[in-house]
């Protein structure tokens, strides 16, 4: 088990509907000790890279970029899901599903952040479906950017999304593959990597 399968097992709650909830430590509550390792991980397993840029999706997702960003020392970009007043100019957008919060939102980047000289990692919390994935790799594209790779905390290895995406052709680092969960005995079991 590596540092972060340990962490879910000890700290993660299975619930009903697929839901593995990691909000004490991950997604709500963040411990910045173990998104510094990760970001450590995500640069050891795109050592190879030359990325210049890191877009994540708010809000989950900028904990972790922000620290791994410290590791890659680029700058980092995140879509947000509504447009606001402080977004100018010309707009990427993408539409997304959420598996979490079961709607569609259109996320967003101005464009003067994301344009063809850029090397891209997306970072992400979780992978379950890969809509949220497939907008932000589209989001690159259509910015004539390169996604050089994409790194997720945790994978649902049970669910389509991470077949998908590596399907397309593009390194995908999952730090935890959750192979199965069980709501009713709690249990957690990771994909071998």
């Amino acid at each position: 088990m590596n540092f972060l399968e340990e962490r879910i097992a000890k700290d993660g709650m299975v619930k009903a509907g697929n839901v593995l909830k990691v909000d004490s430590f991950l997604n709500h509550q963040m411990d910045i000790g173990l998104f510094d390792q990760m970001g450590a991980e995500f640069k050891k397993r795109f050592a190879d890279k030359q990325i210049n840029k890191i877009l994540t999706i708010e809000a989950s997702g900028i904990g972790i970029a922000c620290i791994a960003a410290q590791h890659f020392q680029v700058p980092v970009v995140f879509a947000k899901k509504s447009k606001s007043i402080n977004l100018e100019g010309e707009m990427l957008v993408a539409e997304v599903e959420s598996f979490t919060h079961k709607c569609i939102n259109h996320v967003i980047v101005a464009k003067k952040f994301l344009g063809p000289e850029d090397r891209v990692l997306i970072i992400d919390d979780f992978l379950a479906n890969g809509c949220a994935l497939q907008g932000l790799i589209q989001i690159v594209q259509s910015a004539g950017a390169t996604v050089e790779g994409i790194g997720i905390a945790v994978e649902k290895g049970f669910q389509a999304g991470g077949r998908i995406i590596r399907n397309l052709g593009f390194q995908l680092e999952s730090l935890a593959i959750v192979e199965s969960m069980d709501a009713e005995t709690g249990e957690i079991v990771f994909r071998e990597q």
